[in-house]
């Protein structure tokens, strides 16, 4: 069986969920699982304006395809797909989608949630929460694995 890895961090909107979870379908999975993660409009009792990001994309791209191989070497996976925006995003737009497809929802689930709290910890994506009284930077990388 072809499996497919998918990653992708750009400035661009990302597609729709349904172009994602389109791209790890696969007959013979039995559950596909999102994790869609947006801009909310509060943290920490704080109004949030917007959300920007920056990477060093090489070496993101480099770290997803590695907690990729993680994933694939803990749950019986089919297709996996991670995008990330970099750049400016508005409250209640879309900054990281993890899609995973599996024959069993375990596998799916599990792996789905592995990737984007891992994702959040190890990749080298930066996170500027702008609030209206001000902003503050918050990094990646926080796992001493790396």
């Amino acid at each position: 069986m072809s499996t497919k890895n998918i990653v992708e961090i750009s400035s661009d909107p990302l597609p729709s969920l349904d172009e994602i979870t389109s791209l790890v379908q696969d007959d013979g999975a039995g559950a596909i699982t999102t994790f869609s993660g947006t801009t909310r409009n509060i943290f920490e009792d704080k109004a949030v304006i917007e959300l920007e990001y920056e990477a060093y994309i090489p070496m993101a791209k480099k770290v997803l395809m590695e907690l990729i191989e993680e994933a694939r070497n803990n749950w019986n996976l089919m297709h996996i797909a991670i995008y990330h925006r970099t750049g400016i995003v508005p409250v209640g737009k879309v900054s990281v989608v993890v899609a995973t497809s599996s024959k069993h929802r375990a596998d799916s689930m599990d792996s789905a949630r592995y990737l984007i709290d891992e994702l959040k910890d190890r990749c080298p994506i930066w996170k500027r929460e702008v609030y209206e009284d001000g902003s503050v930077w918050k990094g990646a990388c926080n796992n001493k694995k790396h």
